[in-house]
């Protein structure tokens, strides 16, 4: 093992996703009544040569492509290229998601429809979900109260314009604020894994036995070593003197196999490629429910970045509704038709 690559993985970087160099893309889902979707892919580059092996989401020849270029008034060149599918339902998307080739392959994404009948409405429901790469980090609500989870996960424009905005200082002193508590988050959930990991590969040899209150007495002495050890973090490592202060010396000279394997494997999970990009979706009817940023144009935005999924899983949602006419005509039909026999009714015994 490469003990050079401990303190990589443990001391918690926040650019800790290494990225390709893509395109900024936005995926535009617009949701039909029947529950297929028609997916609109835009991508815009500096440079024209766009490889479909490094797109942030499915994309082959079986798309309509075009391409076209934006000369801005400083004379910069924007390449951009469209595409649009048509899938008859939300199962196709994900056989597309499973044969993904691109940039972001190796996530685990799916799509899901609902459609409830409610008599007077007819209510929509689409959602995709990024599923979670860490088993043992902490959920980001831990840390963070409600007003800095809305602006972890708002996009960047709108954060930007507050920054700029009349309460510039009040919404500066919030970003601070998320950008610590986010390391804090990170830092924790890796060496939570760490531990997690390293539990399970010395389960056999204690019977199942470790407590809860000893992980957490591990966690706390791992983050303490690292934070007093952070310049010569590697050869303490490798000298055992970590693990021996992490947890004891007995279990440290017996584990030093297991506690290396839950590193490299941590490893494995954090240093993978990920590129940013945007979702939206266009529902059928009128948006009633959402936990993205609706526009003027009915439309929902999502922000999709590695730190969102990955302690818990992404879901980004929508909800909307149609009113069902005909219910309502049959529904008015049948009212005058109980109050007109109600008048009849009434004067015949009159």
């Amino acid at each position: 093992m490469n003990q050079k690559r401990i303190k990589l993985v443990v001391s918690v970087i926040l650019v800790m996703i290494y990225s390709c160099d893509e395109p900024e893309t936005v995926v535009t889902n617009i949701i039909h009544q029947d529950g297929s979707v028609t997916r609109k892919i835009e991508m815009r580059r500096e440079e024209g040569d766009f490889d479909i092996n490094d797109i942030q989401v499915p994309l082959d020849s079986t798309w309509v492509i075009s391409e076209s270029l934006e000369i801005s008034d400083k004379d910069d060149t924007t390449w951009i290229k469209k595409a649009e599918k048509f899938f008859r339902n939300t199962d196709e998307l994900n056989l597309a998601y499973k044969a993904d080739t691109g940039c972001n392959s190796h996530l685990n994404r799916h799509a899901e429809f609902q459609k409830n009948f409610r008599w007077f409405n007819t209510i929509y429901r689409f959602s995709e979900t990024v599923g979670k790469r860490l088993r043992f980090g902490y959920p980001l609500s831990d840390f963070m109260t409600k007003e800095e989870l809305l602006w972890f996960y708002s996009p960047e424009n709108f954060t930007s314009s507050k920054m700029n905005g009349p309460d510039s200082l009040i919404n500066k002193s919030l970003s601070d604020s998320v950008e610590k508590r986010q390391e804090e988050w990170l830092f924790r959930s890796l060496v939570s894994e760490w531990t997690g990991e390293f539990r399970e590969r010395i389960g056999q040899k204690t019977d199942g036995t470790i407590s809860s209150d000893t992980i957490k007495k591990w966690e706390d002495n791992f983050i303490r070593m690292i934070k007093t050890h952070d310049k010569d973090f590697d050869s303490l490592w490798k000298s055992g003197f970590i693990l021996t202060e992490v947890i004891g010396e007995q279990a440290a000279a017996k584990y030093k196999a297991e506690a290396d394997s839950a590193i490299s494997i941590v490893e494995d999970k954090t240093l993978i490629q990920f590129t940013f990009y945007s979702v939206k979706a266009v529902m059928p009817g009128r948006l009633i429910s959402s936990n993205g940023f609706a526009d003027s144009s009915n439309a929902v935005l999502w922000p999709v970045s590695d730190d969102y999924f990955l302690t818990e899983n992404y879901e980004m949602w929508a909800e909307s509704k149609e009113p069902n006419i005909w219910a309502w005509i049959i529904s008015g039909i049948f009212v005058i038709f109980v109050i007109t026999g109600l008048i009849i009714r009434k004067r015949k015994r009159g």
